[in-house]
């Protein structure tokens, strides 16, 4: 087939070459196809019909009534299920193959008769007027810390007319979370947007059959900031479109950040979120621009946060526990019987009774777990050992994997005594110190001593310092006996 580009090449040729046959061979075509476009001075691409016509009869054109009956009352039905509802009421007349002819029908009918598609209005955003939040989670992208999954979320925060971002870890979509993840951000930030959009999570907005639009929380929290509320309309996750995106895209980058990074894995939280401070860090190095005229007209921020806390007053029970978010924390005995005030942040409860902070306690995810404390209720234990042999947080009791060593040990040397044994351990633990005692215990093991009350004491009182662990060093492998292995390989096979 000729194509545009020949002929050009013809016409040019022709001014040059002595003969019109040199002028077509070196054009790629032949002298009589040559004369024609010569002649009519026209590129093929304008003689060239317009193919509208059918090379096989329509196999649905019988059915097609019946087609159009089904799509106008169902929009929504797939290709196959309509060629599958029509094997059924006439066997024998359509084949598998002729799926794809119905499906491109389909794809026709849709674009010139079918249902108008929705349309999504692109936005004019203004600097300083409207900014954007969300959850995502983040499980997918496997990180651990130090080789467990750290299974968490992220409060992400956008501004939609530079695409400023940033984010807060957390483990739950709570108003505690929103409210640690939204002041996070604009401290950071260093203004308010006059607006905020969420979408319809339930820590900001409440149910469409109350009156009020936002939690009253939630609107406390935006208020002390002067900004104005703002939510999508159900099922509208467009509306929120600038947040979403993002969310694809800032785990596409920490995706691609771990590739290079060469693991998943992290010592600690910290080192995790500092990984992340640096993706955001990156991500907006090219809105400068943008973020300058946002910065220039964002409102000033109020003279201090807001406490982004829960209070709750809980009873403490007689087994030294209070029942918070569906979890058990113990706290320390005195407090049996009264009446103190739990604070509820993202990562960690504060116990206060009498106006003053009592306990901090790291926060627990999930439902029905427990957080024991040994130091809460050893007092009380040790004159109960017998207590301690079904105690329903016994498993708490185990400071470390030296102290279960211990408990192991004395249940069998000495079963009877065993739990009396371990409480007086542990009681030593709780005033001569944790490590000192563990230490002990190390020593004792290392040496293949006996294991009891009076031993663990006397290597703390003694007045010589108990030895350190051993430093163990490991020699460099030497490579030469793998190198003799290989030649004696060697030697069997051509042998």
């Amino acid at each position: 087939m000729v194509t545009d580009q020949q002929v050009r090449r013809l016409k040019m040729l022709i001014k040059r070459e002595k003969t019109k046959a040199i002028a077509a061979a070196k054009a790629g075509m032949d002298e009589k196809t040559a004369r024609k476009y010569v002649k009519t001075g026209k590129q093929p691409s304008e003689i060239k019909k317009n193919h509208n016509w059918q090379t096989r009869q329509d196999p649905f054109e019988t059915s097609w009534e019946q087609i159009k009956e089904l799509l106008e009352a169902n929009p929504g039905l797939e290709a196959k299920t309509i060629f599958e509802y029509l094997q059924r009421e006439k066997p024998g007349e359509y084949q598998d193959g002729q799926l794809r002819t119905l499906q491109r029908r389909l794809k026709y009918w849709r674009a010139t008769e079918g249902p108008a598609k929705e349309v999504f209005f692109p936005q004019v955003h203004r600097p300083g007027e409207l900014s954007e939040s969300d959850f995502t989670y983040m499980k997918g992208l496997g990180i651990t810390i130090r080789r467990e999954l750290f299974d968490h979320l992220l409060y992400h925060f956008v501004l939609t007319y530079s695409n400023w971002e940033t984010g807060t870890i957390c483990f739950s979509e709570s108003f505690e979370s929103l409210s640690a993840g939204y002041q996070n951000a604009v401290w950071e930030l260093g203004g308010v947007t006059k607006k905020h959009r969420t979408d319809r999570m339930s820590a900001a907005v409440n149910k469409d059959c109350n009156p009020e639009k936002f939690t009253k929380r939630y609107k406390a929290l935006l208020r002390h900031y002067g900004v104005e509320p703002e939510r999508t309309n159900p099922a509208r996750a467009n509306e929120n479109g600038d947040v979403e995106q993002r969310h694809y895209r800032i785990k596409r980058a920490i995706s691609q950040a771990l590739m290079l990074r060469g693991s998943h894995d992290f010592s600690s939280r910290p080192e995790y979120e500092q990984f992340l401070n640096k993706i955001f860090d990156q991500l907006n190095a090219g809105r400068q621009k943008k973020l300058e005229e946002e910065l220039s007209v964002l409102r000033r921020l109020p003279v201090r946060q807001l406490d982004d806390y829960k209070p709750k007053e809980v009873t403490v029970s007689p087994s030294s526990t209070i029942h918070v978010q569906h979890n058990t924390y113990s706290v320390h005995s005195r407090l049996i019987g009264e009446r103190v005030l739990v604070k509820i942040y993202v990562d960690y409860l504060e116990v206060w009774y009498a106006q003053r902070k009592v306990e901090h306690i790291p926060r627990l995810r999930g439902e029905s777990k427990y957080s024991i404390d040994y130091r809460h209720i050893i007092d009380w234990l040790v004159r109960k050992p017998g207590a301690f042999k079904n105690y329903r947080y016994k498993s708490e009791m185990f400071p470390s994997s030296y102290f279960r060593i211990v408990y192991d040990y004395l249940k069998r040397e000495n079963p009877l005594r065993a739990h009396k044994e371990y409480v007086a351990i542990l009681y030593m633990a709780a005033k001569e110190g944790e490590s000192l005692t563990e230490s002990a215990i190390r020593h004792l093991l290392s040496r293949e001593q006996v294991l009891s009350v009076e031993s663990v004491r006397q290597i703390i009182t003694k007045d010589s310092q108990i030895p350190s662990i051993t430093d163990i060093a490991i020699d460099a492998v030497s490579l030469k006996a793998y190198d003799e292995l290989l030649n004696i390989r060697e030697v069997v096979v051509h042998g």
